[in-house]
Order: structure tokens, then C-alpha cells, then sequence
């Protein structure tokens, strides 16, 4: 592989399912995977995640050790990749990270990703780029979404006006179809029917959507979620746990709705949120890709279609990229970005003063 670099990216998000890793690699401008791995994350692991985003006492040294258990578990996802390729480390430029989301405050100045850099490096002898979004938001930014600079590096195709859709616990969204690339989070993706049907059937996510193809949208609940000031503001914005969580759906619910209808009106959430975003910001649009956890629900990608009848519904394999490892592949190129002092941030995406290197780097 003379010419060639090879770049890792690891990405667990607020799905919470575990570690999503890739290796890349990259001649020139051009990538090809070489390798994938996903890692679990445990029951229990995945519950202290969800502690933490909590106030508590004592959570600073809770924090502090989640962090490290965490970067345990990305150098096990970085170990397993690299068997099963049979790529010695010494070969990888660099890992990118991004690390587990426990807070994101940018209205604030801050966000707060664990997974301890220095560990992960120190655990797999890898140079380890992480803490992407800090500098961004220091620069004026809302440090999310990160992943469009890569979409429009991969997947633009001028004059097509095209969206790339990221659904994971949030849904985010990409619009090529002009010069200045925008981008945002649209609101829940599967987050909050990952939720429900946890609380109610024990399963970690609906399975094509078919609990909630089996339910009826109950149409005061739906227009109620809406209502919520996020989906009528402008971009750029970013979301996340802390406003589209469980309390905030209980908050809206008189307690005798059917659990499974329920289910129908959160999918119903998701995909008419994402279309009104684009009938909105993204006028025009002629093809949506979508990627993430989001677009193998078959029932939220037939009633995205539906909702958008002008418009050529497909996921990101269409275009040589699976769409479970999108994600994970922009942060390998963010990382190889970082390393070239080149930007990672597009600031008519995040909002930021201007165009910033991104992450922090721990050398092998």
C-alpha cells in the first residue's frame, strides 16, 4: 500500500449501542474502508452513560472513571479491527475519536466528550485525535454537527442538489445543493423510540419499525412535540440528550395513550421533522442518502419517502459508502485533517467565527 496512508475512526453515539470502528485508506483525496468492527457496549456500561448525564455527587470521579472504562473500550474496538485486517499499529497514522457525548452545552461555551485520549494512545501506541468540537465552539460555534465537511468532501456532486441524512439518536442533515455547504441537527432520530420501546418490550430498538407500524399516530401528541421551540429555529443548530430525552416526552403525555401509539408518533417525529427541515432550509432538493442506525428502519425510510414525493429516497450505499459506517469514517478524515493542519469545521454549518483545525492530539 506504497502512497497510502491509513487513518482509524472510532464513533459511539447517543444510541448508546457501543463502538462503530473503521480503518481507511487514503491516496491523495480518495479513501477506500479496508475494515470494519463494531463493539457492544454492556448493559451496565451503557447505563452508567446514561448517569452521566445527570448532576449527581461525586460525578466528577464518576466522570473521570466512565472516561477511562471508556477508552478500554475503543482500544478493544481499535485491537479487533487491526487482527481481524491483520494491520500492524505501526501502520496506523492516527485513530480519531470521537468520544462518548455527556453534555453538550455550546450555549454555554462547552461540551464534554469522554474517552480519555491520553489513555487510548497510551493503550494502543496510536497517535489519538479527539475533542473535536471544543475548538469550534471556541471559536463562536455550535461544534455539531462535524460530520457535513466530510459528506461534501465524499458525497457532493455539483450541479445535483443532494442531502446526505444522518440518522442516529439525532438526525442531522447536510445540504450540497448550493456553494456554501449548510448543515444541522433536525431533532430526535432514533433516540427517543430506542427509548420506548426499551421501556415497553425490553428490545433495544424497533426492528424495521414494525412495533410502530403496528401503532396509530395520535395526531394532538405529534403536533404537541412539534411545538417545541427547537424545530422552528434557524440553523445553524445542534441538539442532543439534554432537551430530547424520555422526561421530555412524558411531559407531554396525559398517561392513557397506548404505548405502541406512542411508538407511531415518536417515528411520525422523526420523519416529518426531517422533511419539514428540508422543505424549509434545503428548498430544491432533488435526492436524499441517508446513514446511521436510522436507515435500516424501513418504515421511517418509507414514510420520509412519502413525505417527500418530489424527492429520490436511498441510503448512502447507493453512493460506495455503507450507511452504518458514515459516521466512523468522518472521524478518521477529521483526524487525517487535523494531522495536515487543515480545518475540519465548516462554519456555514456550525456557525463558527471561521474555518479551525479540530481536536486535541496525544502522540503515541
Amino acid at each position: 500500500m506504497a502512497g497510502t496512508d491509513l487513518y482509524i475512526g472510532l464513533m459511539s453515539g447517543t444510541s448508546l449501542d457501543g463502538v462503530d470502528a473503521v480503518v481507511l485508506s487514503f491516496s491523495g483525496s480518495s479513501l477506500s474502508v479496508l475494515g470494519t468492527a463494531f463493539t457492544p457496549f454492556s448493559n451496565a456500561l451503557r447505563k452508567r452513560i446514561l448517569e452521566a448525564h445527570e448532576p449527581r455527587s461525586n460525578e466528577i470521579h464518576d466522570t473521570a472513571l466512565l472516561g477511562n472504562e471508556l477508552a478500554h473500550v475503543y482500544a478493544r474496538a481499535v485491537h479487533e479491527l487491526l487482527k481481524k485486517k491483520g494491520i500492524p499499529s505501526t501502520g496506523v497514522q492516527a485513530i480519531g475519536c470521537h468520544g462518548q457525548t455527556i453534555r453538550h452545552r455550546p450555549d454555554a461555551g462547552y461540551t464534554i466528550q469522554l474517552g480519555s485520549g491520553a489513555l487510548l494512545a497510551e493503550l494502543t501506541r496510536i497517535i489519538v485525535v479527539c475533542d473535536f468540537r471544543s475548538r469550534d465552539i471556541a471559536a463562536g460555534g455550535e461544534g455539531a454537527p462535524l460530520v457535513p465537511a466530510f459528506h461534501h468532501a465524499m458525497f457532493a456532486s455539483p450541479p445535483v442538489h443532494r442531502i446526505i441524512l444522518n440518522i442516529g439518536g439525532i438526525a442531522n442533515l447536510t445540504d450540497l445543493g448550493t456553494a456554501t455547504v449548510r448543515g444541522f441537527d433536525t431533532g430526535p432520530g432514533n433516540m427517543l423510540m430506542d427509548a420506548w420501546i426499551q421501556r415497553h418490550l425490553g428490545h433495544s430498538f424497533d426492528e424495521n419499525g414494525a412495533w410502530a407500524q403496528g401503532g396509530c399516530c395520535i395526531e394532538s401528541l405529534l403536533h404537541s412535540l412539534l411545538n417545541d421551540g427547537f424545530f422552528s429555529r434557524k440553523p445553524p443548530k445542534s441538539t442532543g440528550r439534554e432537551l430530547f430525552n424520555v422526561a421530555w416526552l412524558e411531559s407531554h403525555l396525559t398517561g392513557s395513550e397506548a404505548p405502541r401509539d406512542v411508538q407511531k408518533t415518536l417515528l411520525d417525529l422523526t420523519s416529518l421533522s426531517i422533511a419539514r427541515a428540508i422543505e424549509t432550509w434545503c428548498p430544491g432538493a432533488k435526492e436524499l442518502y441517508a446513514c446511521g442506525g436510522g436507515a435500516a428502519n424501513a418504515a421511517l425510510m418509507s414514510r420520509l419517502e412519502s413525505l417527500m414525493p418530489g424527492v429520490e429516497v436511498d441510503t448512502t450505499s447507493r453512493l460506495g459508502v455503507d450507511p452504518d459506517w458514515v459516521e466512523a469514517c468522518a472521524f478518521a478524515w477529521l483526524a487525517r485533517q487535523t494531522l495536515r493542519l487543515q480545518p475540519g469545521n465548516l462554519p456555514s454549518v456550525t456557525g463558527a467565527a471561521g474555518p479551525r483545525i479540530l481536536g486535541a492530539i496525544y502522540p503515541a
